[in-house]
């Protein structure tokens, strides 16, 4: 594995946490990254809920399925059509907003947090609830949570690298 791709290497879903809080200078970062991400046409449709509050994250991990994780802190992903840049993001908000999570797991390794990505969209029960919890406006779209906190647990870095599914070429 090259050294200098060693932030993707390293970035693995953590599902344990330790109890202590997430500095909200970390957040902050967090968020520069995931707003770092490309988007079709520039349009960034991306807004973003930040959630420390105890009670609200009993509240999802109360209700979704395979988000039970006790991080001190969680991201909603979300995107608002209204404030797009560009007509293009009513097409390609899912990859837009996408690239935005990838870069906030990155960022999130390089602070030494650990995170998991709780994917949501498209399964409308899903959304919903996050909508009702987080008190999120019909129009806007929900696409996943991130969780983050400290990591209780390591995962060693690696890379899923198959040369099987690798065509140069041709298919």
């Amino acid at each position: 594995m090259d050294p200098r791709l060693d932030l993707i290497y390293k970035r693995r879903s953590i599902r344990a946490f330790q109890d202590r809080p997430v500095e909200k200078e970390n957040l902050t970062e967090l968020l520069k990254a995931g707003m770092a991400a490309p988007s079709a046409s520039n349009g960034q449709p991306w807004e973003f809920i930040v959630v420390t509050d105890p009670d609200r994250l009993t509240q999802l991990r109360e209700v979704l399925v395979h988000g039970k994780y006790n991080a001190p802190a969680a991201i909603a992903v979300l995107a608002n059509l209204s404030i797009a840049k560009k007509e293009s993001s009513t097409r390609f908000w899912v990859q837009d907003c996408s690239a935005a999570v990838e870069n906030i797991l990155i960022a999130a390794t390089g602070l030494g947090l650990g995170s998991v990505w709780i994917g949501a969209h498209p399964k409308e029960e899903v959304t919903k609830q996050i909508q009702d919890i987080l008190k999120i406006p019909a129009d806007i779209h929900v696409l996943s949570l991130i969780y983050v906190g400290y990591p209780a647990e390591e995962q060693p870095a690696r890379t899923q690298y198959e040369e099987i599914r690798v065509h140069w070429q041709k298919y």
